[in-house]
């Protein structure tokens, strides 16, 4: 016989289970990454108006190359123009006459190889490349990088020209070290390029500033400063006065700005003013420029003066841009 608590037992456990069928979650669907669409590749912008490098490297990424190839092939046209004075033959030398070049690569998975100081070797683009995927180093300096570019084949050859040693000889009189701002203070060349894949790259090659102290190192072969790459993320560049890229790490900054949200160009702005509001940032007398581009393909420049351009091609073709962005408020 049933009574009235085993009834109210038996009522309270189907309380239970059914409360307890009704609060139980369902299993969580996988959350959906939501990958990055690119809208303009391949890509390639550099520093200046660098049009015949510029179309190297589309063409490279045309025919179904990698970034990293297209940027390499890039930089070695302005190597071998000798008119161009501030990258390899024909750099305007240091003031004790001698040309040195640096360079540095990096490609999409981080890998960086640099070679710094190098005499008598024209492609050290090429060069800082063999580094990074021969050896296991990022950064050969002087005789031994130019040691090493021999053994892998680079032909020794004079650097300075006529036209450079001219220049060179005509400076001497008066021995002034004084850099014209969009003239002689910047690295000729920095790329960047993206790939059918959406991968990217990026390369520096210069030879300095002009009548440097022998020994001078600036921005464009150190990791960070004179480029960063980030797959993930995107590529920033400098061009400029190297002493103050340098000081404020700044490819590497913008690439982390982009990281945080910044579009390209507001990541520019923000590296460019980290420099002139630097305690007597001595900024109104040198220039100091960076072009930056993301995974998505969209595209930043910023200069502290007027007058800076970069080269871009991308599936319009090639254009040289006129930067209207520049620091305009100066006080």
């Amino acid at each position: 016989m049933i009574n009235k608590a085993t009834l109210f037992s038996v009522g309270l456990l189907a309380t239970v289970l059914t409360t307890g069928c009704k609060t139980e979650k369902k299993p969580e669907e996988p959350v959906k990454v939501q990958t990055v669409t690119t809208v303009n590749k391949p890509l390639v912008i550099a520093t200046w108006n660098t049009p015949e490098a510029v179309n190297a490297a589309a063409k490279v990424l045309q025919n179904g190359g990698t970034a990293l190839d297209a940027v390499e092939q890039g930089c070695r046209v302005e190597e071998a123009n000798p008119k161009n004075q501030t990258v390899g033959i024909g750099g305007l030398p240091d003031r004790d006459g001698f040309v040195t070049l640096d360079a540095c690569i990096m490609n999409e998975k981080g890998d960086y190889g640099a070679v710094v100081g190098v005499e008598n070797i024209k492609h050290v683009i090429s060069v800082a490349r063999k580094v990074m995927e021969d050896t296991p180093h990022v950064l050969l300096s002087g005789k031994g990088a130019e040691q090493f570019a021999i053994s892998k084949g680079f032909p020794k050859e004079d650097l300075l020209t006529e036209d450079s040693k001219k220049a060179w000889e005509e400076w001497k009189v008066k021995s002034e070290y004084k850099p014209i701002i969009n003239i002689e203070n910047h690295d000729t060349i920095g790329m960047l390029a993206m790939d059918s894949e959406g991968n990217l790259s990026g390369a520096c090659t210069t030879s300095g500033l002009a009548y440097k102290l022998r020994g001078r190192i600036g921005d464009s072969p150190i990791i960070g400063s004179g480029l960063f790459i980030d797959n993930e993320v995107g590529g920033a560049v400098a061009t400029g006065l190297g002493e103050e890229v340098l000081k404020t790490v700044g490819s590497f900054l913008i690439v982390e700005l982009m990281r945080q949200g910044m579009s390209p160009q507001q990541a520019c702005e923000e590296a460019i003013k980290r420099i002139v509001t630097k305690p007597d940032s001595d900024f109104k007398n040198f220039q100091v420029c960076y072009i930056a581009m993301n995974k998505k393909g969209e595209v930043g420049s910023y200069a502290i003066h007027e007058w800076f351009s970069y080269s871009k091609f991308d599936n319009n073709g090639y254009k040289n841009i006129k930067s209207d962005f520049y620091l305009k408020d100066k006080s």
